[in-house]
């Protein structure tokens, strides 16, 4: 009898515990249709759950293993508002106009989160003041206070990098961290973004910036300095194969430069790659131009006002460029220098850095 007694209790005991589960309570005024739960997933924005909107409410349920990076979207807005899940009572208030301004409660990672992101943009529009300064100035032919003022807001930029990975390698085991990392891997070589990977508490192992960011650590090793350029096709803007192997092992050196028309920072560094070839190019330095591109025209129109003189390919994907995706190429400007048999011996090499090292090897 005290058996049963006992196995009765434990059953009562079970079925009246709670499972984990979070509940996120959507109040967006003027807002209508239905809302999404969505993630980026290598690449892509997946949709998960959708509700809909009543009186511009809504509400989801469901379970995470571990605190996640959601957002949250609307069939008739733009924005998105990204925001931590977790098993808990989450409520996200605003306005359908304003959406990734709209406020989240009841997530603690959440909260940890946006006490770091609020002095990241004060930060962030102390830097933008100052860099819209710096263009008028430029405009109004104040090209040294142009300068000076451009200083102080890579300067402002420089230091809400620094501010992250402080944060990162502080806090080793909270879940903010691996978004965090990944906002600031991109110009990370191998070693550097495996010491960070390598930091973290193994509870965040499973976490799926920590997936994908540990793989890419495995592509970038095979692109690392030292390693023999993995070879590829791609064809030229007539529509001609052209084959890495064959550009390189006709030139003492030569720089396989990642770009696109699109790219800001990529046309501002065409100069200085222009000025390299043009100064070594009798000694045997090659330039061999792969673009993330995905229209032609403005593709060629590029090359021709850049005057980049060299062979050129793309297979007109964007950013699923398959060159960029086999070198885990995942912001532009992006070069590696190679020997003649293929050998990578440096990367990403701009502004003077390029100069310097090719008078250093054509001398």
């Amino acid at each position: 009898m005290r058996n049963f007694v006992l196995i009765a209790l434990l059953l009562g005991i079970f079925a009246c515990t709670k499972k984990p589960a979070y509940e996120v309570n959507v109040k967006l005024s003027g807002a209508e249709g239905k809302a999404f739960l969505t993630q980026r997933i290598k690449g892509e924005w997946i949709k998960l759950d959708s509700a809909e909107l009543k009186s511009g409410e809504c509400q989801f349920k469901g379970e995470v293993k571990n605190p996640e990076v959601y957002n949250l979207e609307l069939s008739n807005g733009k924005e998105k508002l990204m925001f931590f899940i977790e098993n808990s009572s989450i409520a996200i208030q605003g306005s359908v106009d304003s959406l990734s301004k709209a406020t989240v409660s009841g997530s603690a990672t959440h909260a940890e989160f946006e006490a770091l992101q609020n002095k990241i943009d004060e930060l962030d529009a102390q830097g933008m003041k100052l860099y819209k300064q710096s263009k008028e100035a430029g405009k109004d032919g104040a090209n040294n206070q142009s300068d000076s003022l451009m200083v102080l807001a890579e300067n402002i930029f420089n230091n809400i990098d620094a501010m992250q990975k402080d944060y990162i390698k502080a806090n080793p085991a909270s879940f903010v961290s691996p978004y965090l990392l990944g906002r600031v891997y991109y110009d990370m070589e191998a070693d550097v973004l495996e010491s960070y990977l390598n930091g973290f508490d193994a509870k965040l192992d499973s976490v799926p910036t920590v997936v994908t960011l540990t793989e890419r650590v495995a592509k970038l090793k095979t692109v690392a300095i030292g390693q023999i350029a993995p070879d590829f096709t791609m064809n030229d803007a007539e529509g001609n194969p052209v084959k890495l192997s064959d550009i390189y092992s006709k030139n003492e050196y030569t720089l396989v430069d990642f770009w696109a028309s699109w790219c800001g920072p990529c046309r501002r560094e065409n100069p200085n790659v222009v000025a390299a070839f043009n100064n070594y190019k009798a000694k045997g330095f090659g330039v061999f131009g792969v673009s993330l591109d995905n229209d032609k025209d403005k593709w060629l129109k590029a090359i021709a006002d850049d005057q980049l003189t060299w062979p050129h390919v793309s297979d007109l994907k964007g950013w699923k460029n398959e060159a960029a995706a086999m070198y885990a190429v995942s912001s532009i400007p992006a070069n590696l220098l190679l020997d003649k048999t293929g050998k990578i011996i440096d990367r990403n090499l701009r502004e003077a850095k390029l100069q310097e090292k090719m008078a250093e090897l054509l001398k």
